[in-house]
């Protein structure tokens, strides 16, 4: 397989490329001038320098592959501007499927994200028909999410062989900046989260994750959509199971769930006055009011998309920001236990 991979540098993006390699094919990555390149050069894979935004070195980058993986988009909840998200996560789709197309690629995949779903007011977990709109989606990360997966649906009733994938929310190692996600568990390490709100996750394995989107690429149906997600976990459940890693309790104090919307409200002019991204995202937030829940049972049906159990993931995940020193005073504690 003749591979290009946008966001090669990204969480997910980084562990679609390793699996490629492994998996023996020939990987060509786009990447940006400021973009962290150290593991894909160690790949060895082709670097070819460009952006998502510019459909000239898409094209460029893309001639000659026969399968296509776009796992590059901004993730970001306190973007000061939105209209720099609206480029990269729904513009920039559209430069990859418009150049897929052109160049009469075999199998595109899409990487999407649960964000593009509502989630239930009661909890239960939702699948793919739970289509959330534009209008609805809270920010504009998942404002512009829903609109890039409408293009990359456009494109697939042109014709374009594009298979859409939508992860919940990743865990493992390698999360280098790192997501909303990574930013809580290493709060938590780092002693700064002595409560906790009643919401709710779906996490998954970084590593099946990347499984799910070449398993996406040889079985999945062109058109259609596919939730890479496992393990429907409370907030307190998540954080007990990192604890367990480090032998620390998960906090006790739970909130009201209308506090961390006000602290973000104070937080933001504080955050903006002092040049430094917010320690509370309102858009996040907001997202915590609701549990979000989510069944992967299509995608374990169709793909056959694995369900590895959690724990180890997340053993991985505080084991790397240890190492990578997000969370100093505890690297002799986990080299300990892992």
């Amino acid at each position: 397989m003749d591979a290009f991979l946008t966001g090669g540098s990204g969480f997910v993006g980084s562990h679609v490329a390793r699996l490629l390699v492994q998996r023996g094919a020939r990987v060509r990555c786009l990447v940006r001038p400021t973009s962290r390149t150290d593991e894909l050069q160690a790949l060895g894979v082709d670097l070819r320098e460009g952006d998502v935004r510019d459909a000239d070195s898409v094209r460029l980058a893309m001639a000659g592959a026969d399968a296509v993986f776009h796992c590059a988009a901004d993730y970001r909840l306190d973007a000061p501007n939105s209209g720099e998200l609206h480029h990269t996560n729904v513009d920039g789709t559209d430069n990859v499927m418009r150049a897929a197309a052109e160049l009469g690629v075999a199998r595109v995949v899409h990487t999407s994200s649960v964000a593009t779903l509502s989630p239930s007011k009661d909890g239960r977990p939702v699948d793919e028909r739970a289509r959330a709109t534009p209008d609805v989606a809270i920010g504009a990360y998942k404002r512009t999410k829903v609109l890039g997966e409408r293009v990359a649906e456009e494109w697939a009733r042109r014709g374009l062989p594009v298979v859409i994938v939508s992860p919940s929310t990743p865990v493992g190692e390698g999360d280098a900046k790192p997501t909303p996600t990574g930013r809580m568990i290493v709060d938590f390490l780092n002693g700064r989260m002595p409560a906790y709100v009643d919401t709710g996750l779906n996490l998954v394995d970084v590593r099946d994750v990347a499984l799910g989107h070449l398993l996406a690429a040889e079985r999945g149906r062109a058109g259609e959509t596919y939730i890479l997600g496992h393990a429907n976990l409370s907030l307190r459940d998540i954080l007990e199971l990192v604890g367990r890693t480090v032998g620390r309790r998960a906090p006790r104090l739970r909130l009201p769930k209308w506090l961390p919307v006000a602290l973000a409200h104070v937080d933001a002019p504080v955050s903006r006055m002092l040049g430094r991204a917010p320690r509370v995202p309102l858009d996040g937030a907001r997202m915590s009011r609701r549990k979000m829940y989510f069944d992967p049972a299509k995608a374990v049906r169709e793909l056959g998309f694995p369900q590895s159990p959690i724990g180890p993931a997340l053993d991985r995940a505080v084991g790397w920001f240890v190492g990578a020193g997000f969370v100093r005073h505890l690297r002799a504690r986990v080299e300990a236990r892992c």
